[in-house]
């Protein structure tokens, strides 16, 4: 019995506990600048990518920076963060280690660059078990639009049909859908996802990750299929 089936996840907030360094990013970042972080701010900022998120902050607060420019300094306060110290979420890595054994496809679909992607995977020892990545700089449009899960999913070499996304932001969900793919929002305790938002836009919602763990869950995502066969992957 083969499986041509595939897992797509986000990374911040869904494998990797890591919003809370992004939520004091911001509270540094504002203050090196004279300011308080506003109350709309973070959540704002946090299903954006980075280039979008870079426009809209100095669009809101008048900085004479350019975008690129924010972006250096953002991944030069976090990137020891991120090759050092950020770790995975409850279950992520029993997850990702039973769908490995299982034949399921692993991808990455991230607003992460991959100097800070990449550290981080490595230093958790779960790299290796990714057979594609994405970045939102990689796709023509945002997490909103289902440009990115459409590219892990090709690179992977997997039918969008056959894909479960796992995200912890709304517009991450619609753009799964949009793609064509299964989608569950993932919960994490400084995502401004809400449960029943989760579970109107896509198929459902996980508390933790280790809820895939029970039995029969898995069986019932990815149902192994007769001889099916994917396509080779493709970068």
């Amino acid at each position: 019995m083969a499986n041509d089936g595939a897992a797509i996840f986000d990374l911040d907030g869904t494998l990797l506990d890591s919003l809370d360094v992004w939520e004091k990013v911001d509270r540094d970042f504002l203050a090196r600048r004279g300011l308080t972080v506003p109350s709309d701010y973070s959540d704002a900022v946090a299903a954006m990518s980075f280039g979008e998120a870079a426009r809209y902050t100095a669009d809101r607060f008048g900085f004479p920076d350019s975008p690129a420019e924010l972006i250096r300094e953002w991944n030069g306060m976090v990137a020891s963060e991120y090759a050092h110290n950020i770790g995975l979420k409850p279950g992520a890595r029993e997850l990702l280690s039973a769908l490995s054994r299982r034949g399921i496809r692993l991808g990455v679909a991230t607003a992460l660059p991959e100097e800070l992607y990449g550290p981080a995977l490595r230093n958790n020892g779960i790299h290796g078990l990714f057979g594609a990545f994405a970045s939102v700089p990689e796709a023509a449009r945002g997490k909103g639009s289902p440009d990115l899960y459409l590219l892990c999913a090709r690179r992977l070499g997997v039918s969008p049909a056959r894909c479960v996304v796992f995200e912890d932001m709304l517009p991450g969900l619609r753009g799964a859908k949009a793609a064509g793919m299964a989608a569950f929002g993932v919960f994490d305790s400084r995502s401004p996802l809400r449960e029943r938002d989760a579970r109107s836009a896509a198929d459902g919602y996980l508390r933790n990750l280790s809820e895939l763990l029970e039995p029969g869950r898995l069986d019932a995502l990815f149902p192994p299929r007769p001889g099916a066969e994917s396509a080779p992957p493709s970068r």
